[in-house]
């Protein structure tokens, strides 16, 4: 479950490194940064909720 959360977050900031470059390349006159955000909240949403099932099922445990 460790190596799917670290992978999710590189993929996320992959995603919001490809949104700023389209940001400082395009100057706003495509649709591309947009689109890349959006990949990176939904992909966001998705790390919450396998962590949120993880957490439920008990694969995911707190270490005191």
């Amino acid at each position: 479950m460790r190596i799917i959360v670290i992978l999710f977050i590189l993929v996320i900031l992959g995603s919001l490194g490809s949104a700023l470059y389209y940001m400082l390349k395009d100057r706003g006159t495509t649709e591309r940064t947009a689109k890349a955000l959006t990949v990176r909240v939904a992909l966001s949403v998705i790390l919450f909720l396998l962590l949120m099932i993880g957490f439920q099922t008990g694969l995911i445990t707190t270490r005191l």
